[in-house]
């Protein structure tokens, strides 16, 4: 059996042969390995494949180590197909098991202890092995390939350059003190002249802005400031310039004045330009970092770590005293408390806090820092968008957010609110649903005219409800013993209406002429659903016109005002009741009464 060696080089694959089958088992192989004149004598050279460029190397190399079979070596592998009956020596016990599992070969991967010593041979002399190949160009591929493959492990994207960070950050704070210094010194170089400008400005752009399209102080009078300065403090600048104590200046003097103030717009519009670049990197570069504590100090703390990756390999403590190094050995020596924050005192988070909430918020948010840098510096986020890069920044930040207004004694934030890295609260917009249609059952009718001939069972009459008559009864003095009892006001139900009978001759030509069946006309017809015009057609009415015309009927019913007696109901008992005892030959009921009482007045007396 025919004993084969891969060698994996940074040109390119080299399938070595042995020319002793029995190699691997020799006790003396380390001993013969260290000879390169014995080496070369034991493997001869088959067949070499090599990189067409870096980015081929990169990915061969990065599918190697996962123990995955690339292209370009499945390409060199198919030689061996030939053979019936061939061991390979690999290095990488991953990649033999996965060249075992390639159907079209008939060969045994060694890999192991025993090839160690073999491969550690084919390295220190591969360029004797390999005609070609010379060492200073071997080593400078490897070292290349070297860099390529870490940045491939650690998923280092070229856009996230994070020496651009730190030296924007240094920059921008550079300018900062040259821009100071150049103010003041316009300030108290054109003070000379008008002192009175400096106590009415206070921002330093504008003050540039208004000694370069002035110019000297009686220019004030037909100077017009209005895309520089608001009404009123324009006006107050015409008004003190009229005043003022300033002593005069020669066009020299001026000139050098107006140079100075070039600086500071220039100087300043340099700073903004540098501010909108730092942002957007920080953004690019540690998503987390910034939404969590702002992309000034997640770029000072990044300048003082030296790079992200080393910043997301410090733990949270560490994060969370960066920058009061001095405090903390000062500290550590004299045995005192020991410093609570350093660069994280300036985030909004820690801002806000008031006494011992400070030192807790300033652990709590470096515990999330630390976690939100390492998912920067080492997450695979290629293919999300800024948002979604963030997202655990964003919410991380909520969380404090609410935990610092327990601690202060301040209601939570409601859901669906956002904070900005600056500490500005930006509410969710007011819940509200959107008016939906709804289903009308009534356009859902169908006339009978289209149903045809089909059978359709009388729909049940509707029970009308009884109307009680109101009656108006006036009170009259009259004794309970004689007052009549009640009548019973209930009314019937009131007949429906009175349809006319036809023949059946009519109800044939009539439903012939409504295209329903002879059947179904008669019973729509005693129903009431189907009526006769004036010119004797019948007119047949659909469900929906039916409803309302019953609620027309309804209506009209429910605005007719019931009529009352035009005499009480007990007046008019009383006279039918004297009328009858008349006709009887009796007294009447109040001709008895009188006696009665006639009758008791005398006993009493």
């Amino acid at each position: 059996m025919s004993l084969f060696v891969l060698a994996e080089t940074p040109a390119g694959y080299g399938l070595l042969k042995a020319t002793d089958k029995k190699m691997l088992k020799n006790a003396d192989l380390a001993a013969e390995l260290g000879k390169p004149e014995r080496l070369v004598e034991m493997l001869k050279l088959k067949k070499f494949v090599k990189f067409d460029s870096a980015a081929m190397a990169l990915e061969e190399a990065a599918a190697v180590s996962q123990g995955q079979i690339p292209p370009l070596l499945s390409s060199l592998l198919e030689d061996l197909q030939a053979e019936k009956k061939a061991s390979l020596a690999v290095a990488d016990l991953k990649l033999g098991t996965a060249i075992s599992n390639m159907p079209s070969l008939n060969i045994t991967p060694v890999a192991g202890s025993n090839t160690m010593d073999l491969f550690r041979a084919v390295r220190e002399h591969v360029s004797s092995l390999i005609p070609g190949l010379e060492q200073d160009v071997l080593d400078r591929m490897s070292l290349g390939l070297s860099h390529s493959m870490s940045r491939h492990k650690l998923k280092f994207s070229p856009d996230k350059v994070d020496s651009m960070i730190i030296q924007a950050i240094k920059m921008l704070d550079d300018i900062d003190k040259e821009l100071n210094v150049y103010a003041m010194r316009t300030k108290e170089w054109y003070g000379w002249h008008f002192p009175e400008m400096a106590k009415t400005l206070n921002d330093n752009l504008a003050y540039a802005r208004v000694v370069r399209a002035v110019g000297m102080r009686d220019n004030f009078k037909d100077a017009d400031l209005s895309d520089i300065l608001p009404e009123d403090v324009e006006a107050a600048l015409k008004a003190n310039a009229e005043l003022s104590m300033g002593v005069e200046i020669t066009e020299d003097d001026l000139k050098n004045a107006i140079d100075l103030a070039d600086q500071v717009i220039k100087f300043t519009e340099y700073r903004a330009q540098l501010t909108s670049y730092l942002e957007s990197r920080m953004r690019a570069i540690a998503p987390n970092l910034t939404a969590l504590v702002g992309y000034l100090v997640g770029a000072r703390l990044i300048a003082h770590a030296g790079s992200v990756l080393s910043l997301a390999k410090a733990p949270g403590s560490t994060i969370q005293i960066l920058g009061a190094e001095k405090a903390l050995f000062r500290a550590l020596k004299t045995k005192k408390d020991t410093p609570k924050y350093g660069i994280m005192y300036h985030s909004s988070l820690v801002g806000q806090a008031t006494g011992k909430n400070k030192g807790k918020i300033a652990r709590m948010l470096s515990a999330k820092v630390a976690l939100g840098l390492r998912v920067d510096a080492l997450g695979d986020d290629e293919e999300e968008d800024d948002e979604q890069r963030a997202i655990l920044g964003l919410t991380s930040r909520i969380k404090l957010e609410n935990h610092l207004r327990r601690l202060e004694g301040k209601a939570p934030l409601p859901k669906g609110t956002n904070v900005t890295p600056s500490g500005e609260i930006i509410s969710a917009g007011p819940f509200s649903l959107k008016d939906t249609s709804r289903y009308g059952a009534d356009a859902d009718g169908v006339t009978d005219h289209v149903m045809g001939d089909a059978d359709e069972e009388p729909a049940p009459k509707s029970k009308k409800a009884k109307k009680a008559k109101i009656q108006v009864v006036e009170e009259q003095d009259v004794d309970m013993e004689d007052a009549p009892e009640d009548s019973d006001d209930d009314s019937d139900e009131p007949s429906g209406k009175s349809v006319k009978k036809l023949s059946s001759e009519e109800y044939e030509r009539l439903a012939e002429a409504a295209g329903l069946s002879v059947k179904k006309f008669k019973r729509k017809y005693e129903r009431g659903d189907i009526q006769l015009g004036p010119d004797g057609n019948p007119k047949v009415f659909s469900k929906k016109e039916l409803k309302k015309l019953r609620k027309a009927e309804e209506a009209a019913a429910a605005s007719t005002p019931v009529k009352s007696s035009d005499k009480p109901a007990d007046a008019t008992s009383e006279k039918k009741k004297k009328r009858k005892a008349e006709e009887n030959g009796e007294a009447p009921e109040s001709a008895k009464k009188d006696k009665k009482k006639k009758k008791r007045d005398s006993t009493a007396a």
